[in-house]
């Protein structure tokens, strides 16, 4: 009563020129993904292969900075945890932990 029927349609016909409109509709989404690599993907690498570098040259005696802003001196090396003197006592940390190596004499 209401509701009216719904016939099925044709499908539309093809464009002419096959590949070409196909490529040209995906010329977008390819530029888009370089644009977005070259903007993020690639910088991130970067920085996580110079922190792995940074992590993996770290030696006794070196003056950091951990990720919670904590300053301190290292003064033993594990394979995953570091300790460090902060203060008047020595902390464990990650070793992923470390964000900055400092220049020797920063900490007094």
């Amino acid at each position: 009563m209401f509701i009216s029927n719904a016939y099925a349609q044709a499908a539309p016909a093809p464009a002419a020129g096959g590949t070409e409109s196909t490529l040209i509709t995906l010329a977008p989404l390819v530029l888009m993904f370089v644009v977005l690599y070259f903007i993020m993907i690639r910088p991130q690498m970067k920085r996580q292969k110079e922190h792995k570098a940074m992590i993996e040259a770290l030696a006794k005696g070196d003056e950091v900075v951990t990720a919670g802003g904590l300053l301190g001196k290292v003064t033993k090396l594990g394979e995953s945890y570091v300790s460090i003197e902060a203060g008047n006592g020595e902390l464990m940390v990650q070793r992923t932990a470390i964000v900055q190596v400092l220049p020797k004499g920063t900490i007094k």
